[in-house]
């Protein structure tokens, strides 16, 4: 066996690892041959863990955006350590390490040495391996992060792993890879326990509907059947486990707990231990309709039971599909929703979804957060009296808000929204209670909410552009839209376009699959246009590749980089004129932020001069 070169320092559990590898008479010098499981095998797999699986493949996309462009792979593995589904950036796509991390390949320590994925399972643990801590060799340019995820009842239920380049290693990835399995835990207890009593609690009310509330799971005498992690974590010292009562954990009575929360959606408790807790119950009224007092109900309750309508597009990609199913338990249980996703990916599609299958008969609302002005924003969410101020209609208003009582508000942009607005609007969330402008008088509205964005709002919150707080709350149930190129129904979806453009129109399969090997950068909204004037092209016959080669006649266009120079002019003049604000230029300009920013920053001299010398937001 060759002599071994550690790294400098190792901590123990790669050291353990690497002494089972020798012990097992690996040698680092000499891999063995990856070793694949069958397809038959495989399948087995996937159907045995399939909901897990398809809780999994829904974080695993939204890891795959969240740490999209560092050349990354996102790998999910059974409790023993085979591969069972991989989401690939297409960089790391090309690398040698990539085409041994497939489906079916079995990464236990035995197969492939001190790797995360197989030490994961083995640990019962996160862990990092970084680089030279690998075993064998032809892993040492690689950085990998992996997670357990426990079953409700503490058994491994799958592996969840991220693997990159060691040069494109990100330090909050395992932070990220924890969140989205503590996602898929809090499905896997939800879903075991839909028939039960679920107790969603958590010492600060902006935190219930969070990833770090606790979840415990009761039947209709108080009984406690499970409690997660979190849960455990809050009651420490009290006896939180199957078989005891909910009387042993708070001073409250269990009844009259019920009684209350028939009466509310939020309850506080306390503890034998002093902590107090804002509680809410999922099933409540399914597992105990008639309990002492059924009336008067929350107000949420007098809206029909949420239904399956179909989706008002083409939703035939798996991943999309999963998606729908997310979006409808989140809008049984009334959480906020925040749709993420490249510009022209259907965000308001999806908004409108939500708002359809909530079963909800109030109105669905949208509001532009970067276009509300300024100065009324207060006015124009909730509404004013008669008066209120200069200008003010006779009669006063409603507000955005009272609109969509007992519907959906969609705040799309939220990205963009003024740093006053989120103040508001994280006030709202408290108690969803709103006071009209120049009004002394409060009511409560029933609003789902659903925001969207195409922003990085997690480096808008490091950079102070974005409150914290509020992208916690609104964070509660997270979706990403693919982008088009993604997309598994292309064809489905561009055939679907061209009918709704032109009846009449039909296109060949040599088009389409010309057309799906595009990149597509602004997604539907692009593919929408290039239909349109494809349909114009062919007028009436069927559009074909040759329709596609067929060059444009754009006027001749100015050197590139004459062109280019005038863009940026237009960006700067705009943002002189806009008082250097980035929200009100892209506002002027019709585009995005990170197109501002990017115009200003390739001419470092146009954003270094001047008295106030930087870029405001």
């Amino acid at each position: 066996m060759g002599s071994i070169t550690r790294p400098a320092t190792l901590t123990p559990e790669i050291r353990q690892s690497w002494e089972r590898c020798l012990e097992a008479g690996l040698d680092p010098h000499r891999p063995p041959e990856p070793v694949y499981a069958d397809a038959a095998t495989v399948r087995e797999a996937r159907d045995r863990h399939e909901l897990t699986r398809r809780l999994a493949l829904a974080e695993m996309h939204n890891l795959y955006h969240q740490i999209s462009g560092s050349n990354f792979m996102i790998a999910l593995g059974d409790p023993g350590g085979m591969v069972l589904d991989t989401i690939t950036d297409d960089t790391f796509r090309t690398t040698a390490e990539a085409k041994n991390i497939r489906a079916g390949g079995l990464w236990g320590e035995l197969q492939q040495g001190t790797n995360a994925l197989g030490l994961a399972s083995a640990m019962k643990a996160p862990v990092t391996v970084h680089g030279p801590e690998h075993f064998f060799r032809m892993y040492d340019g690689l950085t990998c992060n992996a997670a357990p995820i426990f079953g409700p009842s503490g058994e491994i239920a799958g592996i969840l792993d991220a693997s990159s380049d060691c040069r494109s290693r990100q330090r909050h990835t395992m932070a990220l890879v924890k969140m989205s399995v503590r996602q898929i835990e809090n499905g896997l207890f939800r879903d075991l326990h839909r028939n039960d009593l679920v107790l969603i609690f958590h010492t600060r009310a902006e935190y219930l509907r969070t990833l770090s509330a606790g979840l415990l799971a009761v039947d209709p005498t108080g009984t406690i059947i499970a409690a997660s992690a979190q849960a455990a974590f809050f009651l420490q010292g009290l006896p939180a486990r199957p078989g005891h009562h909910f009387a042993e954990l708070f001073r409250t009575g269990f009844l009259d707990f019920l009684d209350e929360s028939h009466r509310r959606d939020r309850v506080r408790l306390e503890d034998h231990e002093g902590s107090s807790y804002v509680v809410a119950i999922d099933n409540l009224h399914k597992v105990c309709p008639l309990h002492r007092h059924p009336e008067p109900k929350p107000k949420s309750q007098s809206r029909p039971a949420p239904r399956m309508p179909s989706p008002d597009f083409i939703a035939e990609d798996p991943a999309v599909t999963t998606l729908l199913t997310q979006v409808a338990g989140a809008t049984a249980r009334g959480v906020p929703i925040l749709i993420r996703g490249p510009t022209g990916t259907g965000k308001e599609l999806m908004a409108r979804h939500a708002h359809a299958v909530s079963g909800r008969t109030g109105a669905f609302v949208p509001v532009n957060c970067a276009a509300l002005p300024d100065t009324l924003i207060e006015a124009e969410l909730f509404g004013y009296a008669e008066g209120a101020f200069t200008g003010a209609r006779r009669g006063g208003a409603k507000g955005l808000v009272n609109e969509a009582d007992g519907g959906t508000l969609f705040l799309d942009e939220i990205g963009d929204m003024p740093v006053q607005l989120q103040s508001i609007l994280l006030r709202l969330l408290d108690d969803w209670t709103i006071r009209p402008v120049g009004s002394s008088a409060r009511r409560t509205v029933d609003v789902q909410l659903v925001a969207a964005t195409n922003a990085n709002l997690e480096e808008a919150v490091q950079t102070g552009r974005f409150r914290a707080d509020l992208f916690y709350r609104l964070n509660t149930i997270e979706i990403t839209l693919p982008p088009l190129a993604e997309r598994k129904d292309f064809h489905r979806i561009a055939r679907h376009l061209l009918h709704i453009i032109d009846p009449a129109a039909s296109i060949a399969d040599t088009a389409l699959a010309l057309l799906a090997q595009r990149p597509w950068p602004g997604n539907v909204r692009e593919l929408r246009s290039v239909l349109t004037r494809l349909a114009i092209t062919a007028d009436r016959s069927v559009i074909g590749a040759e329709h596609l080669n067929a060059p444009a006649p754009p006027p001749a266009p100015a050197p590139a980089s004459t062109l280019e120079r005038a863009v940026i002019d237009q960006v700067v003049a705009t943002w002189e004129q806009s008082g250097r604000n980035i929200t009100e230029t892209a506002r002027r300009l019709g585009v995005t932020r990170n197109t501002v920013y990017k115009k200003l920053r390739t001419m470092s001299n146009y954003v270094k001069s001047g008295p106030r010398g930087g870029i405001d937001d």
